[in-house]
Parts: C-alpha cells; sequence; structure tokens
C-alpha cells in the first residue's frame, strides 16, 4: 500500500468562509497563491482614487508637471526598489513580514513590525475613506442634490469603512477577489477619465517655479521637489509591512526573482493613478485655482468640478471600487498581526479593534485637524520609520542566506520563550537598535515644506535629506553592529554567516511562559 501525500493541495475555500489563519505558518498545501496574484493584490490596492490624491501634491507643491512628472516617476522607482525585496519573506517563512523581523529584531523586537503596520494601515485606510468618501457625496451633490453638510459626509464614511472591515474580516480571498475586479475596473475607469479630460489637459502648466518668480520662491524648488518625490515615495514603501500577508499563501519553492518581480511591476503600474492625479491636478490649477489654494486645498472637489456631467458616476465608481481595494489591503494586515500581539483577540477581532481606532482617526482626521497636514505627516512617520526597518530586514535576509527556523519565529505567538531567536531577553539589540537611531534621524532631517520640518531640517538649505540620511545610518549601523558584536552562530542556519561574524553561544531551549495560578 501507498501512503497519501500530505501535502497535495486542499480545495480552495468559499469567498464567504472566513479565513481560519492567523499569523502561524500557512501549511503547505495551502499555499497555492502565485507571484501573480501577489502583483494583483498590491497593484490593486493602489490602482485607487486615494493614490490620485497623493499624485496630485505636485501641483500643490508648486511644481509644473514636467517637475511633477519627474519627482513622481523618482519617487515610484525608488520606493519599488526599496520595497520589493520585502517580499521574499512571506514564501520563505509562510507568515508575515513582522512575525519574519523576529529573527533580526528578537522574538519581542518583532512588536516594531506591528507598530509600523499600524501607523500605515490606519494613514492610508484614512486616506481611502476620505478621498472616496468626499468622492460619493459630492457626485451625489452634483447628480441628485444631495446637500454637501457635515451629516453626509459622516454617513459615506461610515458606511464605506463599514464596508472595507467586512471584507477584511472575510480574509485573505475574499480580499484577493475584491482585488481582482479593482485592478481591472480602476485601469478601465482611469483610461476612461484620460477621454474626460484629454481635452482639457495642457503638459505646459508651468507651476509657481518659473523664470519670473521671485529669488525666495525659486530657492523653495529643490525642497519642494524632494518633499514631493518622499509622498509619492510613501505610497509603494507603506507596504513593507505587508507583503508578508499576502505572499505567505505563495509556496517557499517560487523562484524569488518572480515574486520580487511581481513586487516591482506592481508599484511602477501604480503610475497610472499617479499620473491621472498628477494631470488633473494641473488641469484643476488652471481651469478652478481655489481647489488647490494651499490654504485649503480639495483635490476631490476641484476634479468634479472640471469633470463632464456624464463622468460624475465613473468618478464615484472609481471611487467606491479604489477605496475598497485600499481600504482592505491596509487593514487587513494589521488585524492579523495584532491578533499575535493581543492573543485575547482573534483575528477577526483584532481587525474589528483596529479598524474603529482607525475610523475614530477618520474623523478626528477630517473634521477637527488639517487634513492635507495629518496626510503629509503620516506619509512622512511612515517612510522615516518602515525604511530603517526594511533596510533591517533586507540586509538580515541576505547575512543569513535568506535561511530562517520557522518553529523559532513563532516563540511570541504561542507566547513562549527561547529559540534561536531569543538573543538578550527576547531582544536584539542589533536591530533595535539601527532601526530606533537611523529613524530618529530621519524625523529630525526630514523637510517638507509647509507640511512638517524636523528640528534639523534645515541644516541641508531646506532640501530633505531625512531619506537617504536614514538609509545610510541604517545599512552601515545595522553591518557595523554584527560585526562588533556577533550574533549567535545557531541564528544562521547550516551554511552560516555572509559577510559577518558569527559566536558559538548555546540555543536557549524553547518553553512556556509560567502563568499566575489562583490561590
Amino acid at each position: 500500500m501507498t501512503s497519501q501525500p500530505t501535502d497535495s493541495p486542499a480545495p480552495a475555500p468559499s469567498l464567504t468562509e472566513v479565513e481560519p489563519y492567523g499569523v502561524e505558518r500557512i501549511p503547505d498545501a495551502e499555499r497555492t497563491a502565485t507571484p501573480f496574484d501577489l502583483f494583483r493584490v498590491a497593484f490593486g490596492g493602489a490602482n485607487t482614487f486615494s493614490t490620485c490624491v497623493l499624485g496630485a501634491f505636485p501641483i500643490l507643491f508648486g511644481l509644473s508637471f514636467w517637475q511633477g512628472l519627474a519627482a513622481t516617476v523618482l519617487g515610484v522607482v525608488a520606493g519599488a526598489l526599496i520595497l520589493c525585496p520585502m517580499a521574499v519573506f512571506g514564501p520563505a517563512n509562510g507568515t508575515n513580514n513582522a512575525v519574519s523581523s523576529s529573527a533580526h529584531l528578537g522574538v519581542h523586537g518583532r512588536v516594531v513590525g506591528s507598530f509600523l503596520s499600524l501607523l500605515t494601515a490606519v494613514a492610508f485606510f484614512s486616506i481611502s475613506v476620505w478621498s472616496s468618501g468626499d468622492a460619493l457625496v459630492g457626485g451625489a451633490h452634483r447628480l441628485f442634490g444631495l446637500g454637501r453638510g457635515t451629516l453626509s459626509y459622516v454617513v459615506a464614511y461610515a458606511l464605506f469603512a463599514g464596508l472595507v472591515l467586512a471584507v477584511c474580516v472575510y480574509g485573505f480571498r475574499f480580499m484577493l477577489f475584491v482585488n481582482k475586479i479593482a485592478v481591472t475596473s480602476a485601469t478601465v475607469l482611469f483610461l476612461l477619465g484620460a477621454v474626460a479630460f484629454g481635452g482639457d489637459f495642457d503638459p505646459s502648466y508651468a507651476g509657481t517655479f518659473t523664470a519670473s518668480a521671485d529669488a525666495a520662491t525659486r530657492a523653495m524648488f529643490w525642497p519642494s521637489f524632494i518633499g514631493a518625490a518622499l509622498i509619492v515615495l510613501s505610497n509603494p514603501v507603506s507596504f513593507g509591512a505587508f507583503l508578508g500577508d499576502w505572499s505567505r499563501y505563495i509556496p517557499a519553492d517560487a523562484p524569488r526573482r518572480r515574486v520580487v518581480g511581481a513586487a516591482f511591476l506592481s508599484q511602477l503600474a501604480t503610475l497610472l493613478p499617479f499620473v491621472f492625479g498628477l494631470a488633473t491636478a494641473s488641469i484643476i490649477a488652471t481651469k478652478a485655482p481655489k481647489y488647490v489654494d494651499p490654504a485649503a486645498p480639495d483635490f476631490v472637489g476641484g476634479l468634479l468640478a472640471i469633470s463632464p456631467s456624464w463622468f460624475f458616476l465613473p468618478v464615484c465608481l472609481l471611487a467606491l471600487i479604489g477605496g475598497m481595494s485600499t481600504g482592505t489591503t491596509a487593514l487587513y494586515g494589521t488585524g492579523l498581526d495584532f491578533s499575535s500581539v493581543f492573543p485575547r483577540l482573534s483575528r477577526v477581532r483584532a481587525t474589528l479593534l483596529v479598524g474603529v481606532v482607525s475610523i475614530a482617526f477618520i474623523f478626528v482626521g477630517r473634521f477637527a485637524l488639517d487634513l492635507v497636514q495629518s496626510i503629509s505627516t503620516f506619509a512622512t512617520m511612515i517612510i522615516t520609520c518602515t525604511t530603517p526597518w526594511m533596510v533591517v530586514m533586507i540586509l538580515g535576509f541576505f547575512t543569513r542566506r535568506g535561511w530562517y527556523d520557522p518553529d523559532a519565529l513563532q516563540v511570541f505567538n504561542r507566547r513562549q520563550r527561547g529559540g534561536r531567536y531569543w538573543f538578550t531577553h527576547g531582544w536584539n539589540w542589533r536591530g533595535m537598535t539601527a532601526w530606533w537611531v537611523s529613524a530618529l534621524l530621519g524625523v529630525l532631517f526630514t523637510n517638507i515644506p509647509g507640511q512638517f520640518v524636523g528640528p534639523l531640517g534645515d541644516l541641508a538649505n531646506g532640501v530633505d535629506i531625512s531619506l537617504p540620511l536614514s538609509l545610510a545610518v541604517a545599512a552601515v549601523l545595522y553591518l557595523a553592529l554584527l560585526w562588533l558584536f556577533p550574533e549567535p552562530r545557531a541564528a544562521y542556519g547550516p551554511e552560516g554567516a555572509r559577510w559577518v561574524p558569527t559566536r558559538e553561544l548555546p540555543v536557549p531551549p524553547i518553553t512556556e511562559v509560567p502563568t499566575l495560578t489562583a490561590v
């Protein structure tokens, strides 16, 4: 008799079946996704109306269309190059990137990834609800005369946020289904928008930094250019903490170059919504300049103001479909990860908790704070905090030759202690130090004119050097610490370390954490 293979693919569950897995390793038989699925989820999460809003920022910063296009391409390409290596952790370990970071930050240090995913989820879930809700209310006002009062926005935001939460609760396969629809339909709607606005578009839009501008205005060009590129770059970087949520369903033997390539191409494809936002913002600046007033910009209102009447319904559909895609990709991973940080919470309950917190921020940011300031500040925090963490992860993957112990990665989630990645009481201070020092320097040197300026932001003549500085410091400091204070040999697997020395230390046994019992 021959035994039946245990790793044969399981039948695909129903879309309406709630996903049973948290951050534990996905069984091999369940890992049926492909690199193309990763492309669709990552692209679908960014091929949205909220990305158009980010694409409008170069015009809001005073750049011409061509200057804005250069800043946009720079931000997208640089962000895609930083992001794409983060796709390899999911197939390698069958879990999300925050859990994988245990190998480099320690069993307890992995909570840094959870914090970063929460920060990103709140920011991009909020942007998706704001932009989509504003478009729906504005479209309904133009089509049906619906009032644009506070109540209309509150109802639109609440309903839209509820829809996103429902998809996230069902889980990965439902989210993948939504993104399959979003990728195609949003692309068609963007191309239809090219027809709607093609007659009004003038690529010669000059912006603020013209030859006739005064010296003080011209001096702000490079700070504005770099600031716009950084806001664009925040979009691909924001996926760093989430790529593992989706790629963990890809088999471990999938070619890494295809997985990395799918992540890279998914971000290059976002030039479609970015350029749509840039081009339409330049039209708004010409035909309805009050909507791009730096004091109170309103891209969504401006877009509706310049749209032909037949395009109102497509705008609403674009807002609904795209917002669902962005919101679900942002919220799903954070709920997934926080279910492991707080063991009393299931994935569903953690998703609902993070969703409620995000909804609270949505209303505070929209009605009590400066909306553009809120977006810019969060985008800045995402870059300065997430990029150094990604550098530590990528260099750690390289020095470990891509080898990990899946059982030891799950120590925190099982409420245990010990294992290869225990380091110093559950913290790997080498990776932690490289992360927080470079992130802090990034915040201190940030300079986004009129939005957020760190205490040291003016030292480079107003040019924002936070990203290259934090990237360089994270890389140099992390490798230096690995050289000066070698990690245990056991953390590196059978082939040993690449580039860095190690030291022989015993591996602490994995043990259960004692629980308090009632007397």
